[in-house]
């Protein structure tokens, strides 16, 4: 477990929750590819428009839980609340970092 979550990470988080899209996909890599809800949303130009729609109807904000490493992933796991029904629920973020920036990151329930 992490005592301090690393920078990269960080930044998603704040901008996750100031619904600041570039600085969201600032966060990432061209060619990243993100996976939520089983579909895959391939380059920062389609992950900034799928990040768009969901701040606009989710208005999600992610409050860290843990953080883990596990194998060549970092798993963080959020609680996750907004506009949505359900709210909150604990999700796991898989995260695979290269050179400080998301290259994959794999949204997925804690409840298997």
């Amino acid at each position: 477990m992490y005592t301090k979550v690393p920078k990269i990470i960080d930044d998603f988080i704040k901008a996750s929750n100031e619904h600041n899209s570039d600085a969201y996909i600032a966060c990432f890599i061209e060619n990243a590819v993100v996976q939520d809800e089983g579909k895959d949303i391939n380059g920062i130009n389609a992950i900034k428009e799928w990040n768009e729609w969901a701040s606009k109807e989710f208005k999600v904000k992610l409050e860290a839980i843990k953080l883990v490493d596990r194998n060549e992933e970092t798993v963080l796991t959020a609680s996750v609340s907004g506009d949505f029904e359900g709210s909150p629920v604990n999700l796991d973020y898989h995260f695979m970092i290269s050179n400080d920036k998301i290259m994959a990151l794999k949204i997925l329930s804690t409840e298997g």
